[in-house]
């Protein structure tokens, strides 16, 4: 099998306009150079790997330095990635990242050390008395069902309805409900020729569809033993048209699930008697009591689709009544593009600590963006797998199991951590199935069956279950029963320690530059997060705006990061009360989670110190660490033992509405943009809103009245009689308090309503060799926008062609990546220099060095076919031939 990159991918759709806030542009390539492996071809600015990258789960995202130009297409080759050339501002330090990392050939090396060459080793919890992953009573029976496709989003192609189903024999009344969605992966194969994977739907003559949904048959099993119907549905048709959808296709998940949903409402129904023979050949399925399991895009889908069965959108592809009842989620290296997690349906997040898909572990805001979203009833919970990968938790994405083409998706060499073979902690394809079907058994245990009992396997209190085996877990949760005693904000006054920005801000209010899954940004400079970072050796005095109230808490939980691999660190801990009370809790200590450069292992452990009845409230806090390092203090919270029966609070439901306008000729037009709110409750939503034109954004905290009511956003839209092609003011929302937000994206798409400028090319004179070759390109109009001018090298059309030792060799490996040598004709060559237009400019010239070989070989002859790429426009402009000729 070809080796792949490090970083298993995905693409999405893309985003013009959603960018970072504008800074001062950086001195940009000189005209004519592009970096390594980026290049115009004739459609769009385009990436080309080294290496092969899979269609996976996280986006494959161009930037321009600290600015966001979009989510790359990926082509067949699976090397190349494109984005549409148009509307995408000044191209400077071009960079690729996937799943937050970089991967172009001009990324930078880590900045962040880890504390030792070699990897921790996680120790060995105490064993929890309950094990959910003990097989049950039952014996199983499995099959499948194929209904007709259905229409999802602005899809061409019909979206199938199948599904694996695992049932128990003979399990007595109704039985819960467990149903899987598996995530992002190629759709087609044909034989184990990696080269015939493809992302197409349906798949072509010749070749099979993957069947990823039978990748999870141990859980099904396990779970079916225990009395639950288990059903695993194929999203191939979403994966393969995704990239229509501004969300990755998190709502057309939620609706492929949802239509699942109903139909098991159905056959559970007066409908069984025309149930598939499997639905029919399991006990009816109890739709009040169901758990959703999604892995990757497949968990944000699931997450979806508890948001809107708990706050039904307002335009949906499911148009049923919810006859069910979601009790619980289960997500394994989940995306969250969105970072709008429904925080009333408790979770389990299974971060793989090898993951090189999803590699910023962003499932981490499945936990830490619902605090003060809701009541903070239900049990969120972060679950670091060291050791596992991002595919090998489906048998039909790991080597040896699948039927198709598979592949390892970390592929760091000689990572001491998470290389097959040179890592002793990176676990086996079954270790991590088997453990991973643990975890969906302990979730299916304490949120569906409510057996109280499973909780220390999921909420931080250091437990393990023996039926995961070697694997070493780790756990942290915020929800259930605490209640908020420190949680970081701009009013939290600060001694002896710094309070840093978890993402955004400038360089120096920063806690940690990469590294860690808790400072994954959403899409912009995100204000409102806040950690604590500790100094060794100092005790830091924290003081919040108002006391607040742990009566009945037993102990003080904190959530503590270490550096990666760091020692043990003792954290003496104190508390003051409302009565200005100090009151010592004792040490607890904290070793590094393990990691290498190649993890993302800046991951916060939870430590809980006994809470004296006398303390009643949180006024001041006084931490000190005991190691000569960094750390960092994320939150603290008053704990007790117990899980609270689940209950959804109201919340209101937050969409983004977007329009569609012409830019007009003259002055500045208002438009609005609507954000629907429906709910019963005042409720804060943040919006962000990105200028087309500068590409800064702004900010605010938006108060949402009860009812239904509009958001109304004004945006000014100035016109002009210049070209500048298609704009989009992007405005994104995401739920602070009393609130989930669905549609997350949208704003204003102006419309360009000038021609574009007619472009003309003067000829250049016949030169001698040693002397340049210069064309003049000239606009019959100033552009708005900047604007490129791409120059492929073309057989000439007479006479013996400029070879590359006929031009400056620097120039040449400059445009092209290749050495002047062997001397061989500039068509058969990769060169391809580019001229940038600033805005205003109606003419620039064109040069080609030349140099003097002093041979007698004649005139020589060159063509350069010229394309001119005009912001907003897909398809390039083909310029007149740029013909010359060299003598001696």
């Amino acid at each position: 099998m070809r080796k792949f990159l490090v970083a298993a991918v995905a693409t999405s759709t893309l985003l013009w306009g959603v960018t970072a806030p504008a800074s001062a542009d950086p001195p940009g390539p000189a005209p004519g150079a592009l970096p390594s492996g980026w290049s115009f071809d004739k459609r769009a600015l385009t990436w080309t790997s080294d290496q092969p990258i899979p269609p996976g789960d996280a986006a494959v995202e161009f930037w321009s330095g600290d600015r966001l130009l979009g989510r790359a297409t990926g082509g067949a080759d699976l090397r190349t990635f494109a984005l549409p050339a148009g509307a995408t501002g000044r191209l400077t330090d071009l960079q690729v990242r996937i799943g937050g990392k970089r991967v172009d050939a001009a990324a930078p090396a880590a900045k962040r050390s880890l504390t030792a060459a070699a990897p921790a080793t996680a120790p060995v919890l105490a064993t929890n008395p309950v094990d959910p992953g003990v097989k049950g009573p039952y014996q199983t029976t499995t099959g499948e069902y194929t209904l007709p496709g259905v229409q999802l989003s602005t899809y061409p192609s019909r979206v199938e309805m199948q599904a694996v189903v695992v049932a128990p024999k003979g399990a007595p009344g109704n039985r819960p409900l467990a149903v899987f969605l598996h995530g992002r992966h190629w759709t087609c194969f044909a034989g184990d020729d990696p080269d015939s994977i493809s992302l197409e739907w349906p798949c072509p003559t010749g070749s099979a569809a993957v069947p990823s949904h039978r990748g999870y048959l141990e859980a099904q099993r396990l779970l079916a033993s225990q009395g639950y119907i288990t059903v695993s549905i194929s999203a191939n048709g979403i994966n393969a048209q995704d990239t229509a959808d501004s969300d990755g296709g998190a709502q057309a998940r939620s609706s492929l699930v949802r239509m699942h949903l109903a139909r098991w409402a159905d056959w559970s129904g007066g409908g069984r008697a025309k149930a598939p023979a499997i639905v029919r050949a399991a006990p009816r399925a109890d739709l009040s009591r169901v758990l959703l399991m999604g892995h990757s895009r497949g968990g944000e889908g699931v997450n979806r689709a508890a948001l809107d069965s708990l706050n039904p959108p307002a335009n949906d592809d499911y148009r049923g009544r919810v006859r069910w009842n979601i009790r619980g989620l289960l997500l394994i290296g989940p995306t969250i593009f969105g970072h709008n997690p429904q925080p009333d349906v408790p979770s389990a997040t299974i971060l793989p600590g090898c993951d090189g898909d999803v590699s910023d572990l962003q499932g981490q805001m499945f936990v830490d963006a619902t605090r003060g979203v809701s009541t903070g009833r239900a049990l969120h919970s972060a679950l670091y797998m060291v050791g596992a990968n991002h595919n090998y938790f489906n048998t039909e994405w790991t080597p040896g199991q699948a039927i198709g083409p598979a592949f390892d998706d970390f592929q760091g060499e000689d990572d001491p951590l998470c290389t097959p073979g040179v890592a002793p902690a990176r676990l086996t394809p079954q270790q991590q199935q088997t453990a991973g079907a643990t975890y969906i058994a302990t979730a299916a245990r304490l949120f569906v069956a409510g057996d109280d009992r499973a909780r220390p396997l999921l909420d931080g209190t250091g437990v393990r279950a023996p039926s995961a085996g070697p694997a070493r877990v780790l756990s942290h949760a915020i929800g259930a029963n605490r209640t908020a005693a420190l949680v970081p904000d701009e009013t939290l006054a600060v001694r002896d320690a710094r309070l840093c920005d978890q993402v955004g801000g400038e360089p120096e209010t920063l806690c940690l530059e990469g590294g860690s899954p808790h400072f994954v940004g959403f899409q912009w400079p995100e204000p409102g997060r806040y950690a604590v970072e500790l100094t060794g050796a100092r005790t830091a005095t924290l003081t919040p705006r108002k006391a607040l109230p742990v009566a009945g808490s037993r102990a003080l939980a904190l959530r503590l990061i270490v550096p990666p691999n760091a020692p043990a660190t003792g954290f003496t801990v104190a508390v003051t009360d409302e009565r200005g009370r100090r009151t010592e809790l004792g040490t607890a200590t904290v070793a590094g989670v393990p990691g290498s450069e190649g993890t993302a292992s800046f991951w916060a452990q939870e430590v809980r110190l006994p809470l004296p009845s006398h303390v009643r409230s949180v006024a001041g806090l006084d931490i000190t660490s005991g190691g000569a390092g960094p750390a960092w203090l994320i939150d603290a919270w008053g704990w007790s033992p117990g899980t609270p029966a689940p209950r959804a609070s109201a919340l209101d439901r937050i969409d983004v509405g977007e329009i569609t306008v012409e830019e007009g000729d003259s002055g500045t037009a208002e438009y609005t943009v609507q954000v629907r709110s429906s709910g019963p409750k005042t409720a804060q939503v943040r919006l962000f809103l990105t200028d087309a034109r500068t590409y800064a954004t702004t900010n605010w905290v938006a108060d949402v009245k009860p009812g239904t009511s509009r958001i109304r956003v004004p945006v000014s839209v100035p016109g002009n009689t210049t070209y500048g092609g298609d704009r989009r003011y992007t405005l994104t929302a995401k739920a602070i308090r009393n609130a989930v937000v669905g549609d997350y994206d949208g704003g204003v798409v102006v419309r360009e309503d000038e021609p574009a400028p007619d472009v003309t090319i003067t000829p250049s004179s016949a030169v001698t060799e040693g002397s340049p070759l210069t064309w003049t390109v000239s606009l019959s109009g100033p552009v708005d926008e900047y604007t490129y001018v791409i120059f492929l090298a073309q057989p000439p059309a007479t006479g013996p062609e400029l070879s590359s030792t006929d031009v400056d060799p620097a120039w040449f490996s400059e445009n092209s990546g290749q050495d002047p040598e062997p001397s061989r004709p500039l068509s058969s060559t990769d060169l391809q220099p580019y001229l940038e237009i600033p805005p205003g400019t109606t003419s620039i010239d064109f040069t080609v060095p030349t140099v003097a070989d002093g041979q007698a070989e004649g005139a020589e002859h060159v063509r350069f076919q010229g394309l001119l790429f005009l912001p907003g426009v897909w398809e390039p402009v083909e310029l007149p031939f740029a013909d010359g000729t060299v003598t001696d």
